[in-house]
């Protein structure tokens, strides 16, 4: 996981306790793009909250606060488990079975990795391994 989205998930176990950190990433050095979530749904509102819940961040960049939407993107075990069953995608590190790229039904998502049904067979993957990973869209 990123330096940046274990600071900013700390940060907001204190200031904002029910929002989750889906996903924390530096674009171009200059803006940090976090999706959260919460219980309630986000909101316009939770989005200006957590903006607001985060000055130590807007100090370094600039901060964009969303909602994951459908496409919703898998950074942690939790998140694979919670979706087995559905179809990802993903890139990988490096290469797995001659492939960087995946796309297919998750199989399993363990504490270690998750197991797809891509379109070239059945690959698992280490988290570690994995560099970004979203939901695909029915």
């Amino acid at each position: 996981m990123r330096a940046i989205q274990t600071d900013i998930e700390n940060k907001l176990a204190e200031r904002e306790p029910r929002v989750e950190v889906l996903l924390a990433e530096v674009v171009g050095g200059k803006l940090v793009r976090l999706f959260i979530d919460h219980p309630d749904g986000v909101t316009l509102d939770l989005c200006e909250q957590v903006t607001k819940a985060l000055p130590e961040v807007r100090e370094r960049y600039g901060l964009e606060v969303s909602s994951p939407g459908p496409e919703r993107p898998l950074s942690k075990p939790d998140h694979f488990r919670r979706y087995v069953g559905r179809r990802a995608c993903g890139r990988a590190r490096g290469e797995h079975d001659g492939h960087k790229t995946f796309t297919g039904e998750l199989l399993n998502a363990t504490d270690d990795g998750v197991t797809v049904a891509a379109d070239t067979g059945v690959v698992s993957i280490a988290y570690a391994d994995i560099h970004r990973s979203n939901l695909v869209g029915d």
